[in-house]
């Protein structure tokens, strides 16, 4: 984008995905109601030029990094692996070209630094962690495009709306339960424009109504804590899943261990969320009432459930229910594709209503950090580093809240998939030597990158109700670092005496 345009979302924003892309360093956040763009490829080029030129001396410099167990014909394999890294690294960290984009030169850097032979970076391209999160977008993309979506996020709202204060709370446990089945974005861009209407008919004033302000942050928190409570709310967790069995095979997360680790993250900050919501912004209105008769005359147009809503409808329960049952044997990939190829079989919505819908940057990213994190673990390039730098009396505690904190403070400034994608291959490599269980690791820094409450590029949730112009930058800052900071002691305290009870 150019010097001061404008990125905003529009008053009534379509239904479609919003992707993560939003970089610190790309944007300046101003006082009014838009994001404002500032040029800053200067200070991103500076970045991405010393990240290159150390990774030049790390690939074709002298040899020192020598894991044992490198083949004999390859001996500079460890070296370039972490070259292409930390290339890698400050693409994502900066932006400088689209993450889809550095995820393909990833797997093309490969077979051209000689890491491993193309066939086995391009199969690693197709993981089942890329499957997975395309069965979820399509599904997702149906709910949209059928109306499903909608018919749900109104009767929802309409069993809050009664008062000022239950309709805050039906926005934030709305958004929040439809997060934990579909993706965050979908969920905060599909009710985004309800809230919208609702703040319309209320004669909410932007930059003045402490109830417009709480409406929208209750939005966006929702989305952002529901996200973090199964694989389906962000593309996070399918990435640090495909890390995880490709780098331990042996090692897998169900479904319902992921949903029953996370469930008391979700819980308390959703109480916490709460909390904040009510003490520190007022009820500057008396009634909703003008609100609760759009809702309902919202809900009677609806008319009664479509065939295509009926059968979408018993397709996720069937989906979800397998995923529960049947997702260690049968595979969570396995069953996403089948769910979503029976979409089509029972014309449910046809191709082009939904291609649109599907995020294929996001697939095409995930294909890179796998292939990435395959060829560091093939090669044993971290793990050679720990072995030779990490004092191995180290609370193993202590690691895994140095990288919780890492992870929700990188995800501030840059997409959270790229922050697992930076993270868990160091992660990984810090478990076997400090004993740390690679399953404690993956969810340690797959949920905490879904936590960042602080400023409103850290996650399109934040990006789309920052743009409503409810409230400003330094109002949702501080209230935002304040949930940051509760959500990493969360984090801890469930790492610390909650997992451990889950075997």
């Amino acid at each position: 984008m150019h010097q001061n345009q404008k990125f905003r979302f529009p008053g009534r924003v379509p239904l479609a995905l919003v992707t993560s892309r939003v970089i610190w360093s790309d944007i300046k956040v101003t006082d009014g109601t838009g994001i404002r763009v500032k040029r800053t490829k200067q200070a991103k080029t500076v970045i991405v030029v010393v990240a290159a030129i150390g990774a030049a001396i790390l690939a074709w410099g002298p040899l020192w990094l020598t894991p044992e167990e490198l083949p004999a014909d390859r001996p500079f394999a460890a070296q370039r692996a972490l070259a292409i890294f930390l290339v890698c690294m400050s693409l994502w960290l900066t932006n400088y070209i689209p993450l889809a984009a550095t995820g393909l030169l990833a797997v093309a850097l490969l077979p051209v630094l000689g890491v491993m032979p193309q066939e086995d970076a391009f199969a690693l391209f197709g993981n089942r962690a890329v499957f997975f999160m395309l069965g979820v977008f399509l599904l997702a993309a149906a709910t949209i495009a059928t109306g499903l979506s909608k018919r749900l996020t109104l009767l929802f709202l309409q069993r809050f709306d009664r008062t000022p204060t239950q309709l805050i709370a039906g926005v934030l446990l709305s958004s929040a339960f439809l997060a934990l089945w579909m993706p965050e974005h979908a969920v905060a861009a599909m009710m985004f424009p309800i809230i919208v209407e609702v703040t319309d008919i209320l004669k909410l004033e932007k930059g003045k109504s402490d109830y417009g302000k709480t409406l929208f942050l209750a939005l966006a928190w929702g989305c952002m804590i529901g996200g973090v409570g199964t694989f389906l709310g962000g593309a996070r967790a399918p990435l640090a899943l495909g890390l995880l069995s490709a780098r331990f095979p042996e090692k897998t997360i169900s479904f319902v261990h992921w949903f029953v680790a996370a469930a008391p993250v979700v819980v308390i900050m959703l109480g916490v969320a709460w909390v904040m919501l009510r003490r520190t912004l007022k009820i500057d209105v008396d009634s909703i009432q003008p609100a609760t008769r759009m809702l309902d005359e919202r809900v009677r147009r609806l008319g009664v459930l479509s065939g295509p809503e009926r059968r979408l409808g018993f397709l996720w329960v069937v989906t979800i229910v397998s995923w529960i049952t049947m997702g260690h044997s049968v595979g969570l990939g396995v069953i996403a594709i089948l769910s979503a190829t029976l979409l089509f079989i029972l014309q449910i919505v046809d191709w082009r209503q939904i291609q649109d819908y599907v995020n294929w940057g996001v697939l095409i990213m995930y294909g890179g950090a796998v292939a990435l994190g395959s060829a560091l673990n093939e090669t044993h390039a971290f793990h050679w580093i720990v072995q030779r730098t990490l004092n191995p009396e180290i609370p193993a505690f202590l690691v895994l809240a140095f990288m919780v904190t890492a992870a929700i403070v990188l995800t501030e400034g840059i997409s959270n998939s790229a922050a697992v994608a930076i993270l868990l291959p160091i992660g990984y490599s810090l478990c076997e030597p400090l004993g740390i269980d690679p399953v404690t690791m993956t969810m340690a820094v797959g949920i905490t990158a879904g936590l960042a409450f602080s400023l409103p590029i850290s996650s399109p949730p934040n990006a789309i109700c920052f743009s409503a112009g409810f409230y400003r930058v330094r109002e949702v800052v501080r209230r935002g670092v304040l949930m940051s900071a509760i959500a990493l002691v969360v984090m801890l305290v469930v790492i610390g005496l909650y997992w451990p009870m889950l075997g």
